[in-house]
């Protein structure tokens, strides 16, 4: 057995150790199971949330062309069609399930599906994955309830897996041509690392999870080379962006290292964190991590669909070729360098930290009704560092901002992305896991 899957399995283990207990009743009418709340001490939503998140950060196990956002998406789909297909408060994403008793174990369904799509998506997790299931049911009381759960959650996870299985996600990246010589202001190849492709060329040709079409909401252009927007923006990020900058805050460095990674994992922590806090039921859990995880998906073909049609340079390469922008108000520096290094190998614009955490912030203030929560993050590549905000927009501010401070953006950049990401979250809000019957405390 590979060293990687041992490894994975002992932090599988230890995964149920981090949760606090799930208070069936807190934001919703008592669970029709009254055995969900009695017997079961770990909310199994975050449980196979933190399984994938856990997978998709071990090196070489998510495949290079297939963005890890199809993943989360396809498995909360099937966990919440699955757990609602019991609770029937709201309507389903795909599946609409007939004859199922309301007394079927919403866990148990959870489990399955969970455990069936990720199954079926990195199969060489199978040990890890089946000790992670063999786990989550084993808190469940035997029965016709666990059985009929069980079977519920198999069949959602492969109607689902079936779905997604021709969405042009297995298609090969689309070659990049750089513009030679290169013309002002299109993408090229960044310093010091200058990769030969860019990334993810093809995705913006993947079936949507929700949006009606990759370029729903695709933004405007960035701004001309030569306008004053351009020549401030670009001084800004020079000047603040740049490794070792003078200019730049202690704080605003930190904050530049500590966000630069792969956004979307933090955001489904602080879901984890939120759902944790609040107690929810599981059927609540299910519409949250799915709305989330929907809106994150489209959010990132949304967003390809954007770069690949502007083809807009990334800073370093703005700040070095400046002298051939026409804007003499845009110095060059041959030398400059971001502060984190490399730069994300795609277009500039729009940025993706601001997609997905605009998206994040508007679904969990829509879900719980509310902006401000104390909360703490931690970051994906600063171990060890932690930073605390008291309302979900803070967090996504200072996320999208840490762009610039990390020398890969320009304002613009963000602004756009806010945007989109605000819009695909309020699309799938609007049209998507909505309420059966709308009541007081519905979530």
């Amino acid at each position: 057995m590979p060293k990687y899957v041992i490894t994975l399995m002992l932090l599988c283990a230890s995964l149920s150790t981090q949760v606090t207990r799930c208070n069936a009743a807190a934001l919703h009418d008592e669970p029709q199971n009254s055995q969900e709340s009695a017997a079961n001490s770990v909310n199994p939503v975050v449980q196979w949330n933190r399984t994938l998140l856990v997978i998709v950060r071990t090196p070489g196990a998510q495949p290079a062309t297939v963005h890890p956002t199809r993943s989360f998406a396809i498995l909360h789909a099937a966990v919440y069609d699955a757990v609602n297909a019991i609770d029937r408060s709201h309507k389903p994403y795909f599946l609409h399930l007939t004859s199922v008793s309301q007394f079927a174990s919403e866990d148990a369904a959870a489990a399955s599906a969970a455990h069936e799509v990720l199954l079926t998506l990195y199969p060489n997790f199978q040990p890890m994955l089946d000790a992670q299931l063999q786990q989550s049911l084993a808190l469940i009381p035997e029965g016709a309830d666990k059985t009929e759960g069980i079977t519920i959650g198999r069949t959602v996870a492969d109607q689902i897996l079936a779905l997604r299985s021709n969405d042009g996600s297995n298609a090969s990246p689309i070659p990049f041509v750089f513009t030679n010589p290169p013309v002002p202001g299109d993408y090229q190849s960044t310093p010091p690392n200058f990769p030969k492709q860019p990334q993810f060329t093809h995705w913006s040709h993947v079936t949507p999870f929700a949006l009606e079409r990759a370029n729903q909401f695709r933004p405007g252009p960035p701004p001309v080379l030569t306008s004053d927007t351009y020549s401030d923006v670009f001084n800004e990020v020079k000047s603040l962006g740049i490794v070792n900058s003078t200019t730049a805050t202690p704080d605003q460095v930190l904050t530049g290292r500590f966000w630069n990674g792969a956004i979307q994992n933090y955001w489904n922590e602080i879901a984890q964190t939120a759902t944790l806090r609040h107690e929810l039921t599981t059927a609540q859990s299910a519409r949250l991590f799915a709305l989330l995880n929907l809106s994150f998906a489209d959010g990132v073909i949304a967003f390809y669909d954007a770069k690949y049609t502007y083809n807009f340079w990334r800073p370093v390469t703005a700040i070095r070729e400046a002298a051939t922008s026409g804007n003499p108000k845009t110095v060059p520096d041959p030398n400059w360098l971001p502060g984190v290094g490399n730069t994300t190998p795609d277009p500039s614009y729009p940025g993706a930290h601001a997609i997905i955490s605009a998206a994040g912030a508007s679904i969990l203030i829509s879900f719980f009704r509310e902006n401000h929560f104390d909360f703490s993050v931690t970051s994906e590549v600063l171990p060890g560092v932690e930073r605390s905000f008291d309302s979900f927009s803070a967090a996504g501010e200072e996320a999208t901002l840490s762009r610039i401070f990390a020398g890969v953006h320009f304002r613009p950049d963000l602004t756009s992305g806010q945007r989109l990401g605000r819009e695909v979250a309020d699309f799938v809000v609007d049209n998507f896991l909505t309420p059966l019957h709308e009541r007081e405390d519905d979530k």
